[in-house]
């Protein structure tokens, strides 16, 4: 009777392991949701078609409207009004064409939504590209990272140096030479 009893405690107990591992192969992660871009915001916000403002995490664009945010950057970044705002209006056209119209999958970080109230997210269009680095790759923004959400603050740091150091969107003439010196960037002067 005891091996009886032993062999079938032993059963239950493989047969109930059994069971929690075919569970959690089962419970796969859904695929993620795709949504539509309807409108560009600015170079770093975007509007999809739930209605939902998303700003993208980790990367900023220049303003291209007068605002509060737009003071506090001239103060940091040394420029003119007039150069911030044709930066911001070039970024936003940048983003514009990367995104506006097409559809996009979402991928969070720590946090989820800013003070605003507004979903902060990276963002990929469905072919796989990876929009906020594309944008710092592409030389249409500064890297923002903001605790807890940096998964990819490294990432975007070398693809803002690489813009910098080629000279690509922003970085070109006529707007602005890169920053170099004390006007890098904290975010690299490390």
């Amino acid at each position: 009777m005891k091996w009886s009893l032993r062999w079938v405690s032993c059963f239950i107990c493989c047969f109930i392991s059994a069971l929690v591992v075919t569970s959690s192969c089962q419970s796969k992660p859904q695929e993620q949701k795709v949504y539509r871009v309807i409108r560009v915001i600015d170079g770093d916000t975007v509007k999809l078609d739930n209605g939902m403002h998303v700003r993208l995490i980790g990367i900023d664009a220049p303003e291209m409207r007068q605002n509060p945010k737009l003071e506090r950057d001239l103060q940091e970044r040394h420029l003119n009004r007039r150069t911030e705002l044709a930066m911001g209006k070039r970024a936003y056209q940048f983003t514009r064409h990367l995104v506006e119209g097409k559809k996009v999958r979402l991928e969070f970080d720590v946090e989820k939504y800013d003070e605003y109230h507004r979903l902060l997210a990276y963002v990929y269009l469905t072919n796989g590209t990876f929009v906020n680095a594309e944008i710092v790759k592409a030389g249409y923004a500064y890297v923002y990272p903001i605790r807890p959400n940096v998964r990819y603050a490294q990432l975007f740091r070398q693809l803002y140096r690489e813009a910098l150091e080629n000279h690509r969107g922003l970085w070109r003439w006529p707007f602005i030479s890169p920053p170099t010196g004390p006007f890098l960037p904290r975010v690299l002067r490390r």
